[in-house]
C-alpha cells in the first residue's frame, strides 16, 4: 500500500469510534437516504453475492442484508478500527467482514453479482485502476454503485457551501470527532476530486456500461452506477 494508503489508513482509525455521529451532523442527517439510494440502484442479485467496499461502520452492508436478505454479503475495509465498529454495531448478522486493499482485491473473477462502496475513490491514488478491479470481480450484467463527494458547481450557493467545507466541517470535526486535520482533509478531497461528468467518464472507461449518475444536497455529493 503505498500513496495515499498509509496516511489515510491512519486517520480513518483514528476517528472510527465518531465516524457515525461526525456523518450525521455533516450532512444533516441526510446520510443515510443516500445509502438507501445506493442499494436500490445495486438492484437485486437474489441468492448471489454481494461486495460492499470501503464499508466503513457497515451502515450499507447492514442495509444490503436487510433489504436483500437472500444474498450474501461481503464487506471489506482497510481501517481495522472502522470494521471493529462495524463488527460491533451488527454483531450477529450474517456478514463477512474482511481487512483488504480496494486495489487489489482477493476475490476471483466474475465474483459478485454487485459491488457497492461509499468515500472510496477519493481517497486512492488511481480511480480508474480500482474501478477496473471492480469491474473483474464482477459476472456479467453486475452492478457497480458508487457514493462519494463531488465538487460543488461555481453557482450562487458555491461561496457558502465552499464555505461550510472549509469552515463548519473541520471545527465539527475538531469539536465532536476531536480531530479538526482529518475532517480539514476531508473537506479538501472534496474539492479536489473528480466531477461528476469527469468520474462518470472514468466508469465508462472502466468498461462499465449504461453509466449515469444523481447528485445530492447542494449537488456536493454524487451516486454513480454502471454495468458489467
Amino acid at each position: 500500500m503505498t500513496g495515499k494508503g498509509p496516511g489515510v489508513q491512519h486517520m480513518f482509525d483514528a476517528i472510527a469510534g465518531r465516524y457515525d455521529v461526525m456523518n450525521r451532523l455533516m450532512t444533516l442527517g441526510q446520510d443515510q437516504r443516500w445509502r438507501r439510494f445506493v442499494v436500490e440502484q445495486a438492484g437485486d442479485p437474489g441468492d448471489g453475492r454481494v461486495l460492499d467496499l470501503a464499508c466503513g461502520t457497515g451502515d450499507i452492508a447492514a442495509l444490503l442484508h436487510r433489504t436483500r436478505p437472500r444474498a450474501r454479503i461481503v464487506a471489506g475495509d482497510f481501517s481495522l478500527n472502522m470494521l471493529a465498529e462495524a463488527k460491533r454495531r451488527f454483531a450477529g448478522l450474517p456478514i463477512g467482514w474482511h481487512a483488504g486493499d480496494a486495489t487489489c482485491l482477493p476475490f476471483a473473477d466474475r465474483t459478485f453479482r454487485a459491488v457497492t462502496f461509499g468515500y472510496l475513490l477519493r481517497n486512492v491514488d488511481d480511480s480508474l485502476a480500482v474501478l477496473q478491479e471492480v469491474r473483474r470481480v464482477l459476472v456479467e450484467g453486475g452492478r457497480v454503485v458508487c457514493l462519494d463527494t463531488t465538487p460543488p458547481p461555481r453557482n450562487l450557493l458555491y461561496p457558502f457551501v465552499r464555505w461550510y467545507l472549509h469552515r463548519v466541517i473541520p471545527a465539527l470535526g475538531r469539536l465532536v470527532a476531536r480531530d479538526q486535520a482529518a475532517y480539514a482533509y476531508l473537506s479538501g478531497s472534496t474539492m479536489a476530486f473528480h466531477g461528476a461528468e469527469e468520474l462518470a467518464d472514468l466508469f465508462r472507461r472502466a468498461g462499465f456500461r449504461k453509466v449515469d449518475y444523481r447528485r445530492f444536497i447542494f449537488d456536493t455529493i454524487g451516486v454513480h452506477w454502471g454495468t458489467r
